[in-house]
Formats: structure tokens, C-alpha cells, sequence
């Protein structure tokens, strides 16, 4: 697949480039409102701290000017407030760029079918993934979600942050795109191949999904990289050994920094892929939007993965010779 098969037509692009003048106009504005909305909502709440703190020096003792315990707590929630209405003042651009979001996106995504956008939902398909193919994870969270059919196949493709644990503490399960589509042919079971841990995660994993079984696909560094799991090693086996060794091995050359993973469950498929990067993010509000420079990049990322996802989706196919 090439980058220009998902770009749109010249009728499209007009249209695009139309929109984008429409929000040109409406971010110079809303730019305007934040230069002076940020400083007038932070700058009282620094006015009123100096006014209070001079009000608690007048009756507090000389040795506790500055620094008594009431000081401190006005201090906090002063910094508390200030980063409050920090986020009031940006109110109307966050609006605007999320109305712009689900205005432009089914648009420039036209070379696909039955286009549908949501920010923030929780996605269809997210229960059906395979939770072997992710770790363990309690807190979940999901930004754009576009589903709609590409190439005769209908799909679900949002961005997701999976964590484990509370605070600090906390680990990334996984945090990426992920890829939900229909398999050619449904797989009897769940296999998954995600990226290869160390030994003692990979001992505590065993313990909590006895159900699953370890494959070997055959080829040593894809085996070093990857672990293969399944309930079905029957069914399983000839796909590890087959076209998803042959699938993998062509995703650590086209997404080399982690490894994709990839799952199976019933008819449902997932390709996931571990990305820190926001796919459909538009540059800050004092930027100009720029057709060339944020929004082709945006439409030929979510071609490739689309394209990627229909490759991964064959590997349960059966050999027209069968």
C-alpha cells in the first residue's frame, strides 16, 4: 500500500482545506480570549494570596510572619486554585479543537466506509480483547475512537492507556492504538503473541492463566522476542509456524521501537500497537492549523494502520488451494 491510496480527492481536500479556514478564523479568536483569559483568572488568585498573606502577617506573631500553618494552607489552595482556573481559562480551545476534531476527522477519513468518531467512549470491542494480550491492568483510559469498514471488513481503532496499580506505583500495561477487526475465519480459542517478558513476570503469568499454553513458533529471534499463548494449541500451531511468524516478522520492520502484538479471539482480531505518540492530536491553539504539515500525516498514520490491521487480518485465512 502506498501513502497516496488513502489520501483524499481533490474534492475532498477543498472541502478540508474549507473547514480548516472555517477554523482558522474561530482559533485566531479563541487565541485572543486565552492571551488574556490565562493571566486576569491566574493573576487574581495571586492577588488575593498576597492580600490574605498580608492580612495573617498583621495578627501573626513576628517569628511566624510568612511561614504559620494558616500561611501554608493559603499557600496550597492558592496553587490549587491557580491551576484550576488555569484550565477554566482554557476552556474555550479545548471546545473548539474537539468540535473540530469531530467535524474534520469523518471527513478526511473518506477513503473509509460508514466513518464514525467519539472522544472519550468506551470502545465496543474493548471487552473482547484477549486481556493475556495486555497483562494485568485496573485502571483503563480512552481518548479518539474511529470505527467504520475498510475493505469490505468493519473495524474499531482507538487510542487506549491501560495501568496497573494506584500513584506512583503504578506500571503502563499498555498504552498505544489498538486495531479491533473481523477475522476472515474465526479461530476456535484465543491466541495471542505479545512481547516477551522476564522470567518472573513470565512465572506469575503462568500461575494466573493456567488455561493458556506456551508455542515456539521455530524461529529463534522471533521467539526471543515474542511469547505465543493459546487454549487451543491444535488450532493454534500451524498459525505460529505459519503466516503469524511471517506477519510479526514484517511488523519489526515497519513498527521497530516495541513490538506490535497481536490477538485472536473467536472472530475477533486485535492489532496493538505500543505508541506514546496522540495519532489525531491538533497543535496547540496559538499554532495555525496547516493541511501539509497536521492533518496529511494524520490521514496517511491512520491508512497504514488500517492497511497493517488488513495484512495481520489474513493470517487465520484458510490457502485457497483448501
Amino acid at each position: 500500500m502506498e501513502t497516496a491510496d488513502f489520501m483524499p480527492g481533490e474534492a475532498a481536500t477543498a472541502a478540508i482545506r474549507k473547514d480548516i479556514e472555517s477554523y482558522e478564523a474561530a482559533r485566531a479568536s479563541v487565541a485572543r480570549q486565552v492571551r488574556w483569559r490565562v493571566p486576569v483568572f491566574v493573576g487574581l488568585v495571586v492577588v488575593a494570596v498576597v492580600v490574605l498573606t498580608w492580612l495573617f502577617n498583621k495578627v501573626a506573631d513576628p517569628n511566624e510572619q510568612w511561614f504559620s500553618l494558616p500561611h501554608v494552607f493559603l499557600y496550597v489552595l492558592g496553587f490549587a486554585a491557580s491551576i484550576l482556573l488555569y484550565f477554566q481559562a482554557m476552556k474555550p480551545a479545548a471546545r473548539l479543537q474537539q468540535s473540530f476534531r469531530q467535524t474534520l476527522l469523518p471527513i478526511i477519513f473518506g477513503f473509509i466506509r460508514d466513518v464514525r468518531y467519539q472522544h472519550g467512549g468506551r470502545p465496543n470491542s474493548f471487552d473482547r480483547l484477549p486481556r493475556e494480550a495486555v497483562g494485568p491492568f485496573n485502571r483503563q483510559a480512552f481518548d479518539d475512537v474511529v470505527s467504520g469498514r475498510y475493505e469490505e471488513f468493519p473495524f474499531e481503532l482507538y487510542e487506549a492507556e491501560l495501568r496497573e496499580g494506584t500513584g506512583k506505583g503504578s506500571s503502563t500495561a499498555f498504552k498505544g492504538v489498538i486495531v479491533a477487526f473481523e477475522a476472515i475465519e474465526p479461530f476456535p480459542g484465543i491466541l495471542v503473541a505479545t512481547r516477551r517478558t522476564n522470567a518472573v513476570i513470565g512465572f506469575f503469568r503462568g500461575m494466573f492463566t493456567t488455561r493458556m499454553q506456551e508455542l515456539s513458533s521455530g524461529e529463534p529471534l522471533l521467539d526471543a522476542a515474542y511469547e505465543f499463548r493459546t487454549d487451543n494449541v491444535e488450532a493454534a500451531r500451524p498459525l505460529v509456524t505459519g503466516r503469524l511468524a511471517q506477519a510479526l516478522k514484517w511488523l519489526g520492520e515497519t513498527w521497530p521501537d516495541d513490538p506490535a502484538r497481536v490477538a485472536l479471539n473467536g472472530g475477533d482480531g486485535f492489532l496493538l500497537l505500543p505508541q506514546a505518540k496522540n495519532f489525531f492530536e491538533l497543535p496547540d491553539i496559538s499554532v495555525p492549523l496547516d493541511y501539509t504539515r497536521h492533518v496529511a500525516p494524520m490521514i496517511s498514520d491512520m491508512g497504514a494502520m488500517l492497511a497493517t490491521a488488513a495484512l495481520v487480518r489474513k493470517i487465520g485465512a484458510k490457502d485457497p488451494a483448501g
